[in-house]
């Protein structure tokens, strides 16, 4: 599924109702070039576990595979991790320029406010094997 932005400039997630598919945001690189590539997923919805619900138990060195467009399988390698709160993404760090090809996966995590949203973002950064 590819992503884009909204109107208020936020990186759009999958609507609800597809929580096991994971998106790719258009305005990354594709998986595979240069660049990072984003891929953006929920962790629960209102259906349920989601696609990216046991993301947090990942680990460094874990592998990741990626089918791109041609159906090709790439294989990115977990180099870290990181729980950070929507109020201070780092946006550079995962949106920025990169020497190689890169992944970063992003899902919801940590406390829920007053709305019911969570408050923080996890994200998984990988490098192609």
């Amino acid at each position: 599924m590819e992503l884009g932005l909204n109107a208020d400039g936020t990186v759009e997630v999958p609507p609800a109702e597809k929580g096991m598919t994971a998106g790719w945001y258009t305005g990354g690189s594709l998986p595979g070039t240069p660049g990072p590539a984003v891929l953006i997923g929920h962790n629960d919805t209102r259906f349920g576990r989601a696609v990216f619900h046991d993301l947090k138990d990942i680990r460094e060195g874990a592998e990741v595979l990626v089918r791109d467009g041609a159906g090709t399988t790439l294989r990115f390698t977990v180099t870290g991790k990181e729980t950070v709160s929507k109020k201070a993404f780092p946006t550079r760090r995962v949106y920025g320029p990169t020497k190689g090809s890169t992944l970063r996966l992003i899902t919801c995590d940590g406390e829920f406010d007053a709305e019911g949203h969570p408050v923080d973002n996890l994200i998984v950064y990988g490098a192609l094997a």
